[in-house]
């Protein structure tokens, strides 16, 4: 692929030059055509002195059979800067305008080839034109032109020239390879890491990576990471959800084994003829709660899993945690099922406000509470208290061992005194996902016989 993108590169690199080549030389030989097609110049103040000679003829006229030279032409010689001496058929001059003092009268063929040849001493060159039967010599003193012969061969003349322009479009041909190659490695290299960063990402290798001498492909490489970068987002999330869906499932399969053998087992029993009403009623009631357990186990998981993943829309309201707190404790003492368990409550900060879920912050607290009562006597006494930065809830029950208090937030784990508690085991996680999810933090400190205590903060 690599040399691929080079050669295709030379070759355009070449085909451009050998058509500049071909256009530079059909301009050239068309400027040649059109210059030698062209006769006198108006504006004689520009032109050469050739032309002007050729086009000065316009400007003499005959008057008594003599010829003479009009005011027009005076003023073309003076603005030329030229002198003119006519001359007839044998070589005498008729008559001069401005011409130095020390010119012949009188000219040979021979002197005038050679005057027309080359400059004389005094630097100045000569044209020689024709009118009528006569002939004209002008001269322009130190001329910034100069006259050169030269012996052409038409044949050879082409010969020489397609030789020299082959040899032209060779050599250029070759510097613009070898310009173009190395220019081309430049250019190709950035392009081939392209090439190579693309099938990677085929390959669903999404690993963002700096590019080495990227060139004028900086901004290609910067996207192709960005790219990649969200490429990879895409993946992590695949495959967070893929391990929720696994987890869920084999979560889910192992904890309803248990209520489904149980339910199971009692159906069989009531399709008994010689079982009694009474023990009728109570299978029922056995089917009945399992059923609710298995409701209540999957409505758990599934918020946890919502949870931990960031998938559980918080609707937070401002909330004066005090007066929250303080109506939440109030419920508890109101419910005849607590029994004799004792909840106190104190506020050392009656302003402190959090933006919060409160439905789910009220679920996050009464699992810290139903766990100090459910996995403590009767007489076990909790406090609630607020201060400026945290709730803390404390309880001097049982205590939890060091072994099991690292794993008391972890699904389904249930602690060496839980043994004949009911519950999903999920109550702790749930409360301290609800929290994380509000962008605070638990701590927990317990001794055995001591009690255990919930401390809650917002960072």
């Amino acid at each position: 692929m690599k040399w691929k993108l080079t050669f295709r590169y030379l070759l355009s690199i070449l085909s451009i030059v050998f058509i500049v080549l071909i256009a530079n030389t059909i301009i050239l030989f068309g400027i040649l055509i059109y210059q030698s097609t062209q006769g006198g110049v108006e504006d004689y103040e520009y032109s050469s002195g050739e032309n002007f000679t050729r086009s000065f003829s316009q400007y003499l006229a005959l008057e008594d059979g003599q010829p003479i030279v009009t005011e027009e032409g005076e003023d073309a010689l003076e603005a030329f800067g030229a002198w003119l001496q006519i001359l007839d058929e044998n070589g005498e001059v008729l008559s001069s305008y401005r011409t130095p003092d020390n010119l012949s009268t009188h000219y040979t063929p021979i002197e005038l080839v050679h005057k027309y040849k080359y400059m004389d001493n005094d630097f100045n060159t000569y044209f020689i034109g024709e009118y009528e039967a006569y002939s004209y010599l002008i001269g322009v003193p130190n001329s910034n032109e100069e006259r050169a012969v030269f012996m052409l061969n038409p044949t050879t003349l082409l010969t020489y020239g397609s030789q020299f322009l082959g040899a032209i479009i060779i050599v250029d041909l070759i510097i613009a390879a070898i310009v173009g190659f190395l220019f081309s490695t430049v250019l190709t290299k950035p392009v081939n890491r392209i090439v190579e960063r693309i099938s990677e990402l085929k390959e669903r290798k999404f690993q963002p990576k700096k590019p080495k001498r990227p060139g004028v492909f900086k901004h290609v490489f910067s996207n192709l990471n960005d790219v990649s970068e969200t490429l990879q987002q895409h993946e992590d999330e695949r495959r967070k959800l893929e391990k929720m869906r696994n987890e869920w499932m084999s979560n889910v399969s192992h904890d309803i084994k248990t209520p489904l053998a149980s339910i199971r087992g009692y159906a069989e029993l009531l399709r008994s003829d010689d079982i009694s009403p009474d023990e009728r009623l109570e299978y029922a009631e056995v089917i009945e709660r399992q059923s609710l357990y298995m409701k209540e186990l999957l409505d758990d998981f599934n918020l946890t899993m919502r949870l931990r993943n960031h998938e559980m829309p918080l609707h937070k309201q401002e909330t004066n945690i005090e007066r929250f707190v303080r109506e939440l404790v109030i419920d508890l003492l109101n419910n005849p099922q607590l029994g004799k368990d004792q909840i106190n409550f104190h506020s050392d900060s009656n302003d402190l406000k959090w933006n919060v879920d409160q439905h789910l912050w009220k679920r996050a607290l009464l699992n810290f509470i139903y766990n100090a009562i459910l996995h403590n006597d009767e007489n076990v006494e909790i406090k609630v208290y607020l201060t400026n930065d945290a709730i803390t809830i404390q309880d001097n029950g049982k205590g939890i061992s060091e072994e099991d208090i690292d794993q008391i937030f972890e699904r389904y784990y249930r602690g060496t005194n839980t043994e004949n508690i009911r519950g999903t085991g999920l109550g702790l996680a749930i409360s301290r996902d609800i929290i994380e999810a509000h962008g605070g933090s638990v701590d927990v400190h317990s001794e055995i016989g001591k009690g255990t205590t919930f401390t809650i903060q917002m960072n």
